[in-house]
């Protein structure tokens, strides 16, 4: 679907989310219409009152008005309410569904997607562009079916009482359709202008908020006001623009009316015409055409709403239609022995030429440990990567348990594996729901309890007043680093996975903390393969074979001692850190 030519397939597809609400939809049309139409029904009251009681002296009429003013207008508001209430109901309740609909897409699609599209970006479509939404099947709808229902109402009535001079005031339809079709178009393009906008807002608070602590540690609080004064001013000028598109339609709209009304006053003023016009007639008909002005106003104000609506579910249609994370795989695994072998893997992230695994093979028996190491950026996380599919392989293979990993269901595949990594994610919640975050329903009290024994999380949380029922924030902020890590420690005890990813686990614990997770992870390494990337050595010098990986390439492969032995690039980094003290990453 194509930006520039949007309006029709996007309102039909907006449409069909609406479409389970037949029902309600009636309700609120049948609110609507008889709405405008009891006021329709009071104007058209105009002639006869003016006629009969007032020019012919029938005070009877005048009093039989005056009984059924009140009860017109508490029936007026019974149908203002219906109308109201029931279509904010029916925007509201899409509004929802389209919310969940993201959200939901936003979890499965491939991680090159994230990786290429920021999450305050994500965050504003979501939360704004989705309001722009409930804008246009509530309020837009609403103006659109009440106000529209009164334009007609106006019209039959004038009709009815001279269509002489209400065909004068038709002749300004097709200019008007004109106006609003041209006025249209800029309508969707500043509204996709103001969703980019906004895009960029919420993705610069939200990096401020994150790293809020760099901020204010190399002073760059004025480099991060100019930024996002740029970007709000930015957003100002296209909400302006919107406003000046808005009101230039709404007064030439005005004026084109007002044109009309002149021609009509004049016509009237005719003799042939002041024969056939009664004071009555004459006065309904020019106020109606007065009264014309305000609807007309309004339904060229909620275009711009509708656009913006219709713009918004551009934005979010493109991402409901990106293609989600593919799962080609018909294999079913339960348990994997954990035998994995790499073959000739050249492998290169989506969007960049240069690769970061170049004809990579090797493989791991069950229950091996094998090591990674290498500097920064060598190919060591994308390794782990591969391995669970967050990215798929176009060169070379991939086997676990002699099958090609593109071959097995992937939940059945993820499922095999415990990822403990130095970046750790936690959810704001409490320890224990962390701790057993993904498990199974059968998870119980005690084996969470287990698992944070194990990880040795219980010697923190004993301290705290709630447990392992504390609520620990956002991302954990309340706990230090070495706390988060052992959490995700536990949470990789308790899933029980045949095959452990170590990044860096320890990388963020003091000493004494690194030598009581180690001799866990030691104990959870039993029977289990494990992939360990490490910068420290002194980490993996029980590993049964280590890969030492530079650019993509593996350099050195084999145990600790016949690393040493070879006098390569291994025993260099070795002599860095245990000869000079240097961490190499």
């Amino acid at each position: 679907m194509t930006q520039q030519n949007p309006s029709a397939s996007v309102f039909r597809r907006f449409l069909r989310y609406q479409r389970e609400f037949k029902l309600a939809f009636v309700v609120a049309i049948f609110g609507m219409i008889g709405y405008s139409a009891l006021d329709a029904l009071v104007f058209s009251q105009l002639k006869p009152l003016i006629d009969e009681s007032l020019v012919k002296g029938d005070h009877d009429y005048l009093r039989l008005a005056a009984y059924f003013v009140v009860p017109i207008f508490i029936l007026r508001g019974l149908f203002n309410f219906m109308g109201s209430y029931t279509l904010a109901w029916i925007a509201n309740q899409v509004v929802m569904r389209m919310r969940q609909q993201l959200f939901n897409q936003f979890m499965y699609l491939p991680v090159a997607f994230h990786d290429q599209n920021s999450a305050g970006k994500m965050i504003s479509k979501v939360i704004y562009d989705t309001e722009q939404v409930t804008n246009a099947a509530g309020k837009a709808l609403l103006t659109l079916v009440r106000e529209g229902a009164l334009v007609v109402g106006l019209l039959a009535v004038m009709f009815y009482y001279s269509w002489q001079l209400s065909l004068i005031f038709l002749l300004i339809g097709p200019v008007v359709a004109g106006i609003v079709s041209v006025v249209s178009k800029r309508f969707r393009e500043v509204s996709r202008s103001i969703q980019q906008s906004m895009g960029n807002l919420t993705s610069t608070v939200e990096q401020v908020i994150k790293g809020h602590k760099v901020v204010l540690m190399f002073g760059g609080q004025k480099l991060e006001e100019e930024r996002f004064a740029q970007r709000n001013n930015h957003n100002r000028q296209q909400n302006m623009k919107l406003i000046v598109s808005r009101i230039l339609s709404e007064s030439s709209i005005q004026i084109i009316a007002s044109v009309a009304l002149a021609v009509v006053l004049y016509v009237s003023s005719l003799p042939g015409m002041l024969e056939e016009l009664t004071a009555g007639i004459f006065t309904t008909v020019v106020f109606c055409m007065i009264m014309l002005l305000k609807p007309l106003k309004q339904l060229t104000t909620v275009n711009s709403e509708f656009q913006r609506g219709m713009a918004a579910c551009t934005s979010i249609f493109e991402i409901l239609d990106e293609q989600r994370e593919q799962d080609s795989g018909n294999i079913r695994l339960q348990r994997a022995r954990g035998e994995i072998r790499f073959e000739g893997v050249t492998f290169a992230y989506p969007g960049k030429q240069q690769n970061a695994l170049k004809d990579v093979t090797f493989s791991v028996a069950k229950g091996q440990t094998l090591a990674l190491v290498g500097r920064s950026g060598s190919g060591k996380s994308t390794i782990s990567s591969l391995l669970t599919r967050f990215y798929r392989v176009e060169q070379g293979r991939i086997l676990l348990d002699g099958h090609e990993l593109n071959q097995i269901q992937l939940q059945d595949l993820r499922r095999q594996f415990a990822l403990v990594s130095q970046h750790v994610t936690l959810f704001n919640d409490s320890i224990a729901n962390n701790i057993a975050y993904g498990a199974s329903d059968t998870v119980s009290r005690e084996q969470i309890i287990e698992a944070a024994r194990m990880a040795h999380v219980l010697e923190f949380v004993d301290q705290l007043p709630d447990g392992l029922e504390t609520n620990i924030g956002e991302n954990g902020l309340m706990l230090s680093g070495g706390q988060r890590q052992r959490i995700a420690i536990a949470r990789a005890i308790l899933r029980d996975a045949p095959i452990l990813i170590l990044d860096e686990a320890t990388s963020a614990l003091d000493t004494e903390s690194e030598r009581l997770i180690q001799d866990a992870l030691e104990s959870l390494q039993k029977d289990r393969t494990s992939f360990v990337v490490a910068h420290r050595l002194s980490t993996i010098e029980k590993a049964d074979n280590i890969l030492v990986i530079d650019q993509g390439r593996i350099l050195e492969q084999g145990s600790h001692q016949d690393l040493l032995d070879k006098d390569g690039a291994y025993a260099q980094l070795h002599k860095l850190q245990f000869n000079e003290g240097i961490s190499v990453s």
